[in-house]
């Protein structure tokens, strides 16, 4: 009876090891997702970093970056703990897959908080950005995100073209009589902004907010699709980890 309670012992050790390397995998892949999701989001919007108000979004991707970084050195660690089989390095093992799901917590959280708060910041803010700093000799950095932001989706002002007539630099020297900047043309040419007809420049309804707000919304869902299916594996990985350790312990005695 005991020998069969012994071989029953060693079968659901064995069975418990091969279903955390299987989760290694899949852990290894998810962090990978991750990273690149990461990695995509400021990419993609580090042209618009300087319009942006707070840095809330910028650090939800730092988040996530360091998030899956973390994820593949837990991955050796974890494949390591389940081929030596010892308790102490199970215990390490999920004592990372439980910071790891923290991080990714807090990445969600700042990822959810910025998303409550994404309207009414671009609302606020890049009106402002446009009529005060855009084409100022210490905004250059500015300049450069508007200019690239109304070419990448193709727009013109913060809810419309007449957003320029308010601003500073259409009324400088600078302008040299442009009513709204070069970036709004559809075929960008010197001083082509000197002509604001629809055939000429961007007149879409919304805005660059509406655009930009879209943009930013699309990639919030990516992150937390992605968050939430890692967090799944990581709860999945700890109770296979605490599985396998109280295994091991009965084994032991």
């Amino acid at each position: 009876m005991a020998q069969h309670r012994s071989e029953q012992d060693d079968w659901q050790v064995v069975y418990l090891r091969n279903l955390l390397f299987v989760f290694n995998f899949f852990f290894w892949v998810g962090g990978a997702a991750v990273m690149a999701v990461g990695v995509w989001t400021l990419a993609e919007k580090s042209g618009y970093l300087s319009i942006l108000a707070s840095s809330t979004f910028a650090a939800s991707a730092y988040t996530l970056i360091s998030a899956g970084a973390l994820v593949t050195v837990t991955g050796f660690l974890g494949c390591a703990a389940v081929l030596r089989e010892q308790r102490g390095c199970l215990s390490t093992y999920f004592c990372l897959l439980f910071v790891i799901f923290l991080v990714e917590l807090v990445a969600g959280v700042l990822a959810h908080v910025y998303y409550q708060r994404l309207s009414e910041e671009l609302k606020q803010h890049l009106n402002r950005t446009l009529a005060e700093s855009y084409g100022q000799p210490k905004a250059m950095e500015i300049t450069a995100s508007v200019d690239r932001l109304q070419q990448d989706f193709k727009c013109c002002g913060s809810n419309s073209s007449a957003d320029w007539q308010h601003s500073a630099y259409v009324r400088s020297r600078e302008a040299q009589g442009r009513r709204v900047p070069d970036s709004c043309c559809k075929t960008v040419v010197a001083h082509c902004g000197q002509r604001v007809h629809p055939s000429n420049i961007y007149k879409v309804e919304g805005g660059c907010v509406t655009k930009l707000e879209q943009f930013l919304a699309d990639h919030l869902l990516v992150t937390g699709a992605v968050g939430i299916g890692v967090a799944c594996l990581q709860i999945c990985g700890m109770i296979l980890t605490c599985c396998l350790h109280q295994r091991l312990q009965q084994h032991c005695y």
